[in-house]
């Protein structure tokens, strides 16, 4: 039988991929310690499980294909105190942050069309752009520099005629990186003169570590018709099993196409939403506590991989992630080794190797990417058994 075109370029996602092996392996008794997938163990706000045992009705029907209206008002409450004003028409909610990005490539992109993103990437984008019949562009970086790509030079270079968007994560995942507001503005006016949508990817926008304030390419408009934004209550709340998360964005004539997708998939699950509106009401204090909880573990991580010899990596400025390059041939067969014939004292670690993470062939091969979700002494046995994994790994 034939498959799609479009779904034989997609691969499987290369943080899930080894989730076999790791059952195969707790069945032989290891312990594993998990790098590899952003699910912090930070508690969910008390407000989403109070809403749920509160929720009372004798049906649970369908909402609104737009979104549950209580939601839509608390997301226009958060953003307000931000300084940024959308009407109830510019928020779309949609299943996890993961739809709102499918639904917006979908509205933007058509065969042989590309999209710019720096590398390297979160990479469900990958499936979500072969799944319009286009391809990521990728902004080149280095591990050495950062992973830096706000370069008005380095960005125009990579713009052609096939160019329709620039998605851009921050702050960054994998790599922790955070625009400054000066390069926030470069890369508005570079959408804008180009005609190019300027998507957001903003789920991590809490959890910047040196002291800025909350920034969001929503500040800018004079863009309204290229700013996309994409939100979500997965990693805001520690709440990402509700799967809910938001598209937002002034161009009228994009929120007219992507309610044909919503409407098409009816509507998102009535209860998470209305949980997740309870969401917005905590306040400040939680995400001040959550925030500095990361910022100690970011610290804890940066600390025990500058103590393995040959280790590249870059203090990461936001999110809960890093890229780090290790001294090992191939980061995927390391992996499984971890996996089917490395312990210590029964342990073992598991991280999400980094080549998927880039779009050019053969680049990201002895890098990973690094989840700081768990606690502090877990995440300090963890970088040990990979710092004895590498030495043993090396030793063969």
């Amino acid at each position: 039988m034939k498959f799609s075109s479009k779904v034989e370029k997609c691969q499987l996602s290369p943080i899930r991929k080894f989730y076999p092996y790791a059952v195969e392996a707790q069945k032989r008794g290891k312990t594993i310690y998990h790098l590899n997938i952003g699910q912090p163990d930070v508690e969910t706000p008390k407000a989403f499980f109070d809403a749920v045992r509160e929720f009372s009705s004798p049906v649970m029907a369908y909402t609104a294909s737009p979104g549950l209206p209580a939601l839509i008002e608390a997301i226009q409450g958060y953003y307000d105190k931000l300084g940024m004003h959308f009407d109830t028409d510019d928020i779309l909610i949609t299943t996890g942050g993961s739809e709102a990005l499918a639904i917006a490539m979908q509205c933007i992109l058509d065969d042989g069309d590309e999209i710019l993103i720096p590398e390297p990437f979160y990479p469900n984008y990958s499936t979500m752009a072969y799944t319009c019949g286009a391809k990521i562009h990728p902004v080149p970086t280095k591990p050495e520099e950062g992973y830096w790509y706000a370069d008005r030079a380095r960005i125009e270079a990579e713009i052609n005629d096939h160019t329709r968007a620039i998605l851009l994560t921050n702050p960054g995942n994998p790599t922790g990186t955070v625009l400054t507001d000066e390069e926030m503005r470069m890369l508005v006016d570079v959408a804008k003169e180009h005609d190019l949508f300027l998507i957001g990817d903003e789920a991590y926008r809490e959890f910047v570590y040196g002291g800025e304030g909350l920034r969001s390419f929503g500040e800018f408009p004079d863009a309204a018709e290229n700013v996309v934004i994409i939100d979500t209550c997965s990693k805001r709340f520690s709440a990402c099993g509700a799967r809910v998360g938001c598209l937002i964005s002034r161009n009228r004539e994009l929120m007219n196409h992507a309610m044909k997708y919503a409407q098409a998939r009816l509507c998102v699950a009535t209860l998470d939403q209305t949980a997740c509106a309870h969401l917005y009401s905590v306040g400040p204090e939680y995400f001040a506590a959550v925030r500095e909880e990361y910022k100690r573990r970011r610290d804890t991580v940066v600390r025990k991989l500058q103590e393995i010899p040959g280790v590249v990596c870059e203090c990461p400025k936001g999110a809960f992630y890093l890229m780090a390059a290790l001294p090992v041939d191939d980061a995927d067969k390391f992996q499984m080794w971890l996996l089917r014939e490395f312990d210590d004292h029964g342990d073992t670690v598991m991280f999400a190797p980094g080549e998927p993470f880039y779009a050019t062939p053969g680049k990201g091969r002895n890098e990973i990417r690094i989840a700081y979700v768990i606690e502090q002494k877990k995440l300090e046995r963890a970088l040990d058994l990979l710092r004895l994994g590498i030495e043993a790994y090396n030793k063969r």
